[in-house]
């Protein structure tokens, strides 16, 4: 009866923790448009500011320099949306 009541709890800890898992999703990926950049970072940097004035704050009495991050300016533009229609409007047929 012991080991019963084990396994019944072992398995019902496996799948919660399955569910946990797969009911996860990753963090949403997002670009910073500035790096921090020096001999401690590397390239391209510590990529985790929104503005020139929060890496340059963070980048003070430190050796290094803050620049754009690589991903953020050559990042190519999304395709074009097939099936897209611009508003036209009906053309006037009171002649």
């Amino acid at each position: 009866m012991r080991h019963n009541l084990r396994y019944a709890m072992l398995a019902t800890l496996a799948l919660a923790s399955a569910a946990t898992i797969a009911g996860s999703r990753p963090a949403a990926a997002f670009d910073y448009p500035y790096c921090l950049q020096g001999e401690d970072t590397g390239l391209p940097g510590d990529c985790a500011y929104t503005s020139y004035r929060q890496c340059m704050a963070a980048a003070s009495g430190r050796d290094a320099y803050c620049g754009i991050n690589p991903r953020v300016a050559f990042r190519r533009s999304p395709p074009p949306r097939h099936g897209y229609r611009s508003y036209q409007p009906y053309p006037d047929y009171d002649d």
